[in-house]
């Protein structure tokens, strides 16, 4: 796809990301989908009203009417679409910083469009062949409200009477995100005691960045520390994530939270659907159980994609993911839903009866990096691909290119792969060994930034 990364598409403002695209991928999906509504929905950042507007525009003009939900988590606009049976557009772009926005798209099933469908949208836009409405056949403007069913739908979906009886305090940090509107009401509504931090609806993200990392999380360790929390939880600029800080104040691994959470999960026969970042904790949870982990590309699309297509084979699929806080439970809907993951998080403190840097001990033993290097043209971009490929190819492990080039020496992994949302590549290594990891993901990014000086 040219258009449509790994969950949708995504810029920053003024530069690839204008109202005039934004309008142009709206008018198009309104051209394929010929729904009598479509549901539009953003996030906080600054630029959201604005593309709202444009995307609004571009439904209307193809003859469709807009149900405006302004500000909501990408899982209530999604939620939202499936209980009304109405296709949907998301302004967002999830994690990336405040001066980034984007679009994604949204089935009338209640999930992230599969690959097909979004290039049936991609055709219709790059062809320039969207409807044009006559001027008495344009759409109208309605307004709704997607956060209240969604808190409904959300905590029905949790074992409330478990949690509650648990006596938790948790301690929220939504990033200034859309799901400062949503995530201490549903923690209240499970009977949790509520603190919170950086829950102020900001498009700026004056708190932290939107992407919640163990690096920008120290606002809400301290919290939790000085609260006595039992755990935080911390969630993305759309909602659609949610990872953890254990109760002494440090955070916790997303491989590792999604690895506890699998293996309540998943039973012998069943799979998991995860990405080629996907760490050894997970495979090694499904060794055990006697499960199979299904790899994709990296992205949302791509996961929802391949659970479609398992579903359509008769398998089982509990729960999908990344290790990055975006989960899936396939059986509560097709999308990643930060306030759900943590009610399952919750769900499983309240079983086990122990601190969550206990029920997270046996996914611990393992060293993960993340690496990234940027570029600023084609000629950068295009230097680093090479570069990659060169790395690979002259390794001791044979590639696996599903998405980039993994690399598997037994007691580690490596993954180089260029980004779907950000102009960068992305380095990942893991290995039981500290100096291990460290070591082939330093040797990776050398090779990276040698390429990018010498262009």
């Amino acid at each position: 796809m040219q258009v449509f990364g790994s969950s949708g598409a995504r810029g920053e403002v003024g530069a690839e990301f204008t109202p005039e695209f934004v309008l142009q991928v709206a008018r198009a999906a309104a051209t394929v989908w010929d729904a009598d509504r479509v549901a539009l929905g953003r996030d906080t950042r600054t630029t959201g009203q604005l593309f709202a507007d444009a995307a609004a525009a571009g439904i209307a003009a193809a003859g469709t009417d807009v149900v405006r939900l302004g500000v909501a988590p990408t899982p209530a606009t999604v939620r939202y679409c499936g209980d009304n049976a109405v296709p949907g557009v998301q302004i967002t772009a999830s994690h990336n910083p405040p001066e980034y926005n984007g679009v994604k798209l949204i089935g009338d099933d209640g999930s992230g469009l599969p690959v097909a469908a979004l290039e049936r949208v991609e055709e219709v836009l790059l062809s320039e062949s969207g409807t044009d409405a006559a001027w008495d056949a344009v759409g109208a403007s309605h307004h709704a409200d997607a956060t209240e069913p969604y808190l409904a739908t959300v905590e029905a979906a949790v074992d409330r009477a478990a949690i509650a009886e648990a006596g938790l305090t948790v301690a929220v940090d939504p990033g200034h995100g859309a799901a400062a509107e949503t995530s201490p009401t549903f923690f209240r509504r499970l009977g949790c005691e509520v603190v919170t931090v950086n829950a102020q609806a900001d498009g700026h993200f004056p708190g932290r960045p939107s992407e919640p990392t163990p690096e920008s999380l120290d606002d809400l360790g301290r919290l939790v520390r000085a609260r006595g929390a039992d755990v935080g939880v911390a969630h993305d600029g759309d909602g659609d994530r949610a990872v953890f800080v254990d109760e002494t104040g440090t955070a916790v691994s997303g491989d590792a939270s999604l690895a506890a959470l699998a293996e309540r999960a998943l039973s012998p026969g069943d799979a998991v659907v995860s990405a080629v970042n996907v760490s050894q904790r997970l495979v090694d949870v499904c060794d055990r159980v006697g499960a199979t982990v299904e790899l994709t590309p990296i992205g949302a699309t791509n996961i929802v994609t391949r659970i479609r297509a398992l579903w359509g084979d008769g398998r089982t699929v509990p729960i999908a993911g990344e290790g990055n806080g975006g989960v899936f439970f396939p059986a509560d809907g097709l999308v990643r839903d930060g306030a759900l993951v943590a009610g399952r998080f919750l769900e499983l403190l309240a079983a086990r009866e122990a601190p969550v840097s206990e029920v997270i001990e046996p996914y611990t033993s393992y060293h993960t990096v993340r690496e990234s290097v940027s570029y600023d043209d084609e000629a950068e971009r295009t230097a680093l691909l090479d570069a990659a490929e060169r790395f690979a190819e002259t390794s001791d492990a044979e590639p696996e290119t599903t998405d980039g080039y993994r690399l598997d020496y037994g007691d580690a992994w490596l993954l180089v792969r260029e980004s779907g949302t950000e102009p960068k590549l992305r380095v990942y290594a893991e290995s039981g060994d500290h100096d291990r990891a460290e070591s082939l993901a330093a040797r990776a990014t050398s090779r990276l930034h040698e390429a990018r000086e010498t262009t």
